[in-house]
């Protein structure tokens, strides 16, 4: 027992980077949603279930255009269907676990924790004894995230009339600055992961202008994913 608490609160350390990241942009989801007329109720409820910060900005700006129930469904289902690819990869680093504890997991993957694992893993040989593959270590680092998405929601929802609109809508920034502060560690690691970062940048630009989000950036990952196969892993 205690070398799992050990292990959740080591998973729980790891996230506070993470989870203070997310503060500011949750709060500013908080704030655009309760100011769009969206209550604080529905507002904490979206980060509850759907926790998908992309797809829920996404969502609020499609409802407040007049788009319908199926077209919001269809678009959060387009955009996150990176996930699928995420989640592949993660659960093949965690094969030594029961699909019990997998299963749980899988519905608290992001961009960021995905990234963290991901890394932290692929330089694991023994992953069945590697504490960051542990139940009890990703359990910490995916649920403190987790906590931190849904408690900034309600801060914001709560503070709506407070915080002018011009103030939360420049808040937005915090969520591309966490993204390059998540990318930077890899690409200074690896060629291979620069090179497909601009390899994927140009073809999410080149199909901008023909192609809705939503598919620009899953054609961008499957394109970009494809080619990495076949670049030479430096060892």
């Amino acid at each position: 027992m205690n070398l799992q608490n050990n292990r959740f609160l080591q998973g729980t350390a790891a996230s506070v980077p993470i989870a203070i990241g997310y503060l500011p942009i949750a709060v500013t989801f908080g704030v655009l949603s309760t100011q769009s007329g969206i209550s604080v109720f529905q507002a904490v409820l979206m980060s509850l279930l759907v926790y998908a910060g992309a797809s829920q900005f996404m969502a609020v700006s499609m409802w407040l255009t007049g788009a319908g129930l199926f077209e919001i469904v269809a678009a959060t289902f387009v955009l996150n269907f990176r996930q699928l690819i995420m989640s592949m990869t993660l659960m093949n680093f965690l094969r030594h676990l029961p699909v019990r504890q997998k299963s749980p997991l899988s519905l608290f993957i992001t961009d960021e924790t995905f990234a963290v694992t991901s890394m932290n893993l692929s330089h694991n040989q023994s992953l069945s004894e590697s504490p960051q593959a542990s139940y009890p270590y990703l359990a910490g680092l995916f649920g403190t995230t987790y906590a931190s998405w849904v408690i900034g929601t309600l801060i914001g929802a709560g503070l709506a009339n407070v915080i002018p609109p011009s103030v939360s809508a420049g808040m937005s920034i915090a969520l591309y600055a966490m993204f390059i502060g998540l990318l930077l560690p890899a690409v200074r690691e690896s060629h291979k992961v620069l090179l497909l970062a601009v390899v994927s940048m140009l073809i999410s630009w080149l199909f901008s202008f023909f192609m809705d989000t939503g598919w620009r950036i899953v054609f961008a990952t499957l394109i970009a994913s494809f080619i990495g196969v076949f670049l030479p892993t430096k060892r």
